[in-house]
């Protein structure tokens, strides 16, 4: 018996491959049209994707703004407290040590002119 060609088992195989190959590439394939509709869904998707993500930036950069003014506002009130406090306090102690030199100025012209303390 002299073999020509493929035996039964190796034809069985040739066959299936070559089958599911062909109507794998009939299922994948698509139309260039519904290629360029599944391109514009995807770039719609990803405009939206990308929109929500700028709201949300834009919304935390609110916030962290908010927050940040809102601190500073304090701070700043503490500091002008602060600040306004020990002027008062270095205003007070000027004025009572300008009333002493005053004090101690005219005692020591009035012990100079003779004059005993009173004050």
């Amino acid at each position: 018996m002299k073999m020509t060609g493929f035996t039964g088992w190796t034809r069985a195989a040739l066959v299936a491959g070559l089958g599911l190959g062909l109507s794998c590439g009939v299922a994948i394939g698509q139309t260039p049209g519904q290629e360029m509709k599944d391109a514009g869904h995807d770039t719609k998707t990803a405009a939206k994707d990308t929109g929500h993500a700028a709201a949300d930036t834009g919304k935390a950069t609110a916030q962290t703004t908010k927050t940040g003014y809102h601190k500073t506002k304090h701070v700043t009130k503490k500091a002008y407290h602060k600040t306004a406090n020990a002027t008062d306090k270095t205003a007070d102690k000027t004025a009572d040590g300008a009333k002493d030199a005053g004090r101690r100025t005219e005692n020591a012209g009035d012990a100079i002119a003779g004059k005993p303390d009173q004050h």
